[in-house]
């Protein structure tokens, strides 16, 4: 009898890509902190993600030059896990398609999804797929780029579990800043950095929003960054909380010495790996019937917590024990 991988027992998607998406996403603005996330991310094999953004990276007036060259930058070859997006501007805003246009015509291998921010709601994410559809088939792309959706007003907190559950949709993110300036004073300046951004209730509850929103959808919840960049643990100390206390899945990174705290923030721990690893094997062995571990009782429900562990260590780029490395990955 077969031995058979937990993608293929566990989960009803089996077939479907199952790679895990790294847990840190790294802004980068120019050219420069471009090269040099991509020069980063190299040295930690392909740990986390780089996202270069045209949005608030192009000054008023240059948004095709900037587009031009990232998308000349992205579409350089990389190894196949390194993996690379780029946020575009807002759907309403006149360089959106251009954006879209210059990015697909680059054919840029790497690039694993597209950032739409200040999305007002899920008829706003439709027009924003069409002219996506029309630009693919336009430039005969053939793939379908996954979206991350950065919500960055209330209004669309109403309309996230539809906008979690579209096909397209992959990512989720909170653009907290933008989201406190939209509340014209209601929420304080100091919500803008921890802990205020953790306790104030409106803050609370659309980061709670957007998790839910996503865990039913099986789809990322991605953190809003941490304003502190020279802080060499702040970024680390917001991460433990955001995946905790909240549920997201990834953070974003705005200054290299982040990406490191985030990464280990949200690594399992070296006990909790151990652990599925010795269950999953064991389960394993027994073809995924129910096992006894240390007196307790396992089955495929505790299974796809613990391989969800194994994921998230592999993504974060942890300590797997090498039986499990060989057997799932």
């Amino acid at each position: 009898m077969p031995v058979l991988h937990p993608d293929c027992v566990l989960f009803q998607d089996a077939g479907q890509d199952t790679v895990g998406t790294s847990c840190c996403e790294h802004y980068a603005g120019d050219e420069k902190k471009l090269r040099k996330a991509f020069a980063l991310q190299a040295e930690l094999g392909g740990a986390f993600d780089v996202t270069a953004d045209l949005e608030d990276g192009a000054a008023a007036g240059e948004e095709e030059t900037i587009a031009r060259l990232v998308a000349g930058i992205l579409a350089e070859p990389r190894p196949p896990d390194h993996h690379a997006g780029c946020r575009v501007h807002p759907v309403d805003h006149p360089a959106f398609r251009r954006d879209i246009e210059l990015l697909l015509a680059a054919r840029p291998a790497q690039m694993a999804y597209i950032t739409i921010p200040k999305v007002t709601g899920s008829a706003q994410l439709d027009q924003a797929i069409q002219t996506m559809e029309s630009v693919e088939q336009q430039a005969g792309f053939a793939a379908r780029l996954p979206l991350q959706i950065l919500v960055e007003n209330e209004a669309v907190i109403y309309d996230l579990p539809k906008i979690a559950a579209h096909p397209r949709v992959r990512m989720i993110s909170f653009g907290q800043m933008d989201f406190t300036s939209s509340h014209r004073g209601a929420i304080p300046a100091s919500a803008m950095k921890s802990p205020g951004q953790f306790d104030h209730p409106l803050l609370r509850r659309a980061k709670l929003e957007i998790s839910a929103a996503c865990h039913a959808s099986g789809k990322i919840p991605t953190h809003n960054p941490t304003t502190d960049f020279q802080s060499t643990t702040q970024a680390g100390e917001d991460a433990l909380r955001a995946r905790h206390e909240f549920g997201f899945l990834r953070m974003w990174s705005i200054h290299p010495n982040q990406v490191r705290q985030i990464l280990v923030a949200f690594r399992p721990s070296h006990h909790e790996v151990e652990d599925a690893s010795r269950i999953l094997l064991a389960a394993q062995a027994a073809d995924w019937g129910p096992i006894a571990d240390r007196g307790l009782l396992h089955d495929r429900a505790s299974y796809r917590y613990f391989w969800d562990v194994l994921k998230r260590a592999k993504s974060a780029d942890g300590d797997i024990p090498q039986a499990a490395r060989q057997a799932f990955f």
